[in-house]
């Protein structure tokens, strides 16, 4: 398992000035599997913009692009896919809206939920979070089992996330987790972006 899991990163929750710089450097300091730009509350012509600046830095080094929230936008904007939650565009509409990019769904601790996103068409569920995380309030924290009963007896892809840093890993990837999703374990880290990827990446690779 533990060869297989891969980084999923997430953008802060406010993008600093120089965040092209940053991203750049995180996405050059080891392998990423995607990047979801989460812009919660933007108005359009604002995620649209912030695309076009992120994207290529992205799709140039093969990571996948993904949107939060807005399936219509991935497809307009030339991202790569897009990951919504329970209270978002329905799975079904939004697996019609997005043909053959990539669509994640949001599954909490529930793997009925995730059965159901699955057989909606999901390409990923995730579940979260698993540790108390700054970044947003999940309405409950997710057990390890559930991760580790899922990765054994389904074959679409689960994503970890919620809190999820190079000192708490081990146990996900253990677990059996294709994805790691990180915010501020890359973005927050005291060295910097690339040395908080480094960290993420060691971790991964030792646990």
């Amino acid at each position: 398992m533990t060869a297989n899991c891969r980084l999923y990163l997430i953008t802060p929750p406010v993008l600093p000035a120089d965040f092209e710089r940053q991203l750049a450097s995180a996405l050059d300091a080891g392998d990423v599997a995607a990047l979801q730009l989460r812009l919660k509350d933007a108005p359009d012509d604002e995620v649209l913009r912030v695309i076009d600046r992120l994207r290529p830095i992205a799709q140039q080094r093969d990571v996948a692009f993904i949107l939060n929230d807005r399936p219509d936008l991935a497809v307009k904007s030339g991202c790569d896919g897009a990951h919504v939650g329970q209270t978002d565009m329905p799975i079904k509409q939004a697996r019609k809206v997005l043909g053959d990019l990539t669509l994640g769904v949001t599954c909490h601790n529930s793997r009925h939920l995730a059965m159901e996103a699955a057989e909606a068409g999901a390409d990923y569920v995730a579940f979260g979070a698993f540790f108390p995380t700054a970044t947003k309030e999940p309405p409950e924290m997710a057990e390890i089992e559930t991760l580790e009963i899922w990765a054994q007896t389904m074959e679409v892809p689960c994503v970890a996330i919620g809190g999820i840093n190079a000192e708490n890993c081990a146990p996900l990837v253990r677990a059996g987790a294709e994805f790691l999703a990180v915010v501020g374990a890359v973005w927050n880290h005291k060295d910097g972006p690339a040395a908080g990827m480094r960290a993420m990446l060691k971790a991964i690779a030792e646990a």
